[in-house]
């Protein structure tokens, strides 16, 4: 029998390549895991009480689109933190952020562009659902390099013509997975104004747009806002999984034009998995709640100083503007990453499984990728034991 040929390329996932790559070795200490950027820190306190609160929910079927009172909780999430107005039909609860950047492309990527076959922009390192959403509808996934030379964001205005005209839609993630790298609002004006110059949508991975350093990262909503975009060329992504540490919960949002929220909406009737009703609950709560969020993202900070005390010395070294990754430069990612695992136990992710080969080139084969997910102590130790087997 047949299979699609549209997937024949793909790599290993991740972390699947990692065990390939690591478990034949035994460990050379008390293993650390700095690999999965699943947070660790401890879940709201209200998560128990309200789930129990309301487990006769689990014996009905959920809102596909979410319930009106979560809808309306996380409208006022995005005022409150944006500024920005979004009316709940231009919203819709998501089973996790990875669902709704899947299913958005495919319910908005058209079949041709200017007669052509469409393109799928993303940032190569990238979240690895925008790939597999572009083959998918069988657009042309175009990888463009988010390096140290283009400030680790993708410079998306420098592909040629031909190409830009094709763009259906452009993935774009801030702040950036794997680099920590922060769009700012110029950045996402200028991306606006391309999408409006080629006629395509944005599609913005903001899903730890709660952990910053310095400042709050800007939001595409506020930026098109700002500057009257059309509303139709912007879709938003959150989660619970990163400001809250409920990776589990698999709950998020999008957010976008009531024309492009009225088709995703249609496609996820049919093929979405809604949220179980007590987890709609548990996410009510938990957009209406900043107090559990400081208190992680204090933890963050402190572990943000550690880093950079231990690393200050490293070539290369550069502080993340935001989320919980450091992208640390290597000879050879995997060599290090093994290197790592046999002589000190401490486990992490080589830059290249998050890359796509381009022109013979990996721009992460040169980088490993830190998650600081685990307690402040733990990621304190892991961090000198990887200072002293990789720079020393």
């Amino acid at each position: 029998m047949a299979f699609p040929e549209r997937f024949s390329n793909l790599p290993d996932y991740a972390f699947p390549r990692l065990r390939k790559l690591l478990d034949a070795y035994a460990p050379g200490g008390e293993p650390i895991a700095m690999t999965i950027g699943e947070p660790r820190h401890a879940m709201p306190d209200f998560v128990g009480p309200i789930l129990a609160a309301n487990l006769s929910g689990f014996g009905v079927y959920p809102p596909n689109e979410g319930t009106p009172e979560l809808l309306a909780t996380i409208s006022g999430w995005i005022a409150r933190r944006y500024d920005v107005t979004v009316a709940e039909d231009r919203l819709m609860a998501l089973n996790g952020t990875r669902e709704g950047l899947f299913n958005a492309c495919i319910a908005l990527c058209p079949e041709t562009k200017n007669g052509r076959k469409p393109v799928v922009l993303m940032p190569n390192p990238f979240y690895q659902v925008y790939a597999v959403a572009a083959l998918t509808v069988g657009a042309e996934p175009v990888y463009v390099p988010a390096t140290a030379a283009t400030g680790f964001l993708p410079d998306y205005a420098s592909l040629p013509k031909d190409v830009l005209d094709r763009v259906a839609l452009a993935y774009i993630c801030s702040p950036a997975n794997p680099q920590g790298a922060v769009a700012s609002a110029d950045y996402l004006a200028d991306l606006l104004a391309l999408a409006e110059k080629h006629d395509f949508r944005v599609l913005a991975d903001e899903c730890y747009s709660e952990i910053w350093r310095d400042a709050p990262p800007p939001g595409l909503l506020q930026v098109a806002a700002g500057q009257g975009a059309d509303p139709e060329r912007v879709l938003v992504f959150h989660s619970l999984s990163k400001r809250s540490n409920l990776p589990g919960l698999r709950s998020g949002f999008v957010a976008g034009g009531p024309q492009c929220m009225a088709r995703i909406r249609q496609l996820r009737s049919f093929a979405g998995a809604p949220l179980p009703l007590p987890l709609q609950r548990v996410a009510e709560a938990a957009w209406a709640d900043e107090d559990h969020v400081k208190a992680s993202r204090a933890l963050y900070h402190r572990k943000f100083s550690d880093a950079d005390r231990i690393l200050s010395g490293v070539q290369g070294y550069q502080p993340p503007g935001g989320g919980f990754f450091l992208w640390l430069p290597v000879e050879d990612g995997e060599a290090a990453a093994l290197k790592l695992w046999r002589e000190t136990g401490v486990r992490v992710l080589p830059g290249a499984y998050l890359s796509r080969e381009v022109g013979g080139e990996n721009p992460g084969k040169g980088y490993i990728r830190v998650a600081l997910v685990a307690t402040p102590e733990e990621t304190q130790r892991g961090l000198t034991l990887l200072r002293d087997c990789l720079y020393r």
